[in-house]
This record gives structure tokens, C-alpha cells and sequence, in this order.
């Protein structure tokens, strides 16, 4: 690993520990040369994952386009980092079983059924726009369905 502050490629690591709830180690390094300290991250290299299309194109999987989708479903919700964190680690783990191919229906769907179980506002949110709606009887549609299965899960408790 190259020192950030003066390119040397010896360091020692100092620290160890797991982070991203263990999907990834923190290393402490100091440089051997100026002694200066740097933190890196080590990650499992993930297969890639290509995107069916729904017009039959297929492009890379971009873990950053879900993330930013969900961002904006999750706009001023009571959310917290660590629970926005493990959603998107859910999300893209039930992804990677499927794959090495995955299509944006299997994104969309994945990213709903977990967004209802942690935040009903943005599962409306996000699902106006991976649904398309275009008129108010869209979203009175999608919370009356959502109304009609709390209240069968309610009646079978």
C-alpha cells in the first residue's frame, strides 16, 4: 500500500477491526518512510453482476444508482446510516445469490419489498417512481393494497 502523504510503499499496520458490520476490515497503516498514519479498507471482490434491461440491453451492475434510488426514497424518514447501510447490504447480497445476470424488475422488486418493511413512506416513494404513476388514483391504489395486507395480517395474529 502506497503512503497517500509521501508515495512510499512500506507501512505497518497498527490496528486492525471490522467494519460495515463485518462486511469489510479497517486497517490502521503507518508509514515506515515519513510516519505518517492512513486508514484502508479491505472488501471481498465481489463477481460482477450484469443488468438486464427491460428493453433487452444489459450494462454493469452500479451499486451506486440502487443506493442513490433509495437515498431519495428515504428523504427526511427517521431512518438511521446503520439501518440505510444493512437495507443496502441486504439488498445487494439477495441480488448477488441470484446473479451472475439480474434484471432491473429483480432490482426494483428487491429494493420495494424491503424498503415496505423498513419505511412505508418511502416503499411509496420509490415505488411511484420503479411503477411509473401518473395520476393521484396510482398512489391511492398502492397504500390501499398496503392498508388491505396490514389489516389480513392483523386478523390472522
Amino acid at each position: 500500500m502506497r503512503c497517500p502523504w509521501c508515495g512510499h510503499d512500506q507501512d505497518k499496520v497498527v490496528d486492525s477491526r471490522p467494519a460495515e458490520r463485518g462486511d469489510a476490515i479497517r486497517r490502521r497503516r503507518q508509514c515506515l518512510s515519513c510516519g505518517r498514519r492512513f486508514t484502508t479498507h479491505e472488501r471481498v471482490e465481489q463477481l460482477a453482476l450484469v443488468v438486464v434491461k427491460r428493453d433487452g440491453t444489459s450494462e454493469p451492475w452500479d451499486r451506486e444508482k440502487m443506493v442513490s434510488g433509495i437515498r431519495k426514497a428515504l428523504v427526511n424518514r427517521p431512518v438511521t446510516d446503520d439501518q440505510f447501510a444493512a437495507l443496502v447490504s441486504r439488498i445487494e447480497g439477495r441480488l448477488r445469490r441470484k446473479g451472475p445476470e439480474i434484471t432491473s424488475q429483480q432490482i426494483g422488486l428487491e429494493v420495494l419489498a424491503n424498503l415496505q418493511r423498513l419505511d412505508q413512506v418511502a416503499y411509496v416513494r420509490f415505488a411511484s417512481v420503479y411503477k411509473d404513476f401518473q395520476e393521484i388514483g396510482d398512489f391511492q391504489r398502492e397504500v390501499g393494497l398496503m392498508l388491505q395486507k396490514k389489516e389480513s395480517k392483523a386478523r390472522s395474529r
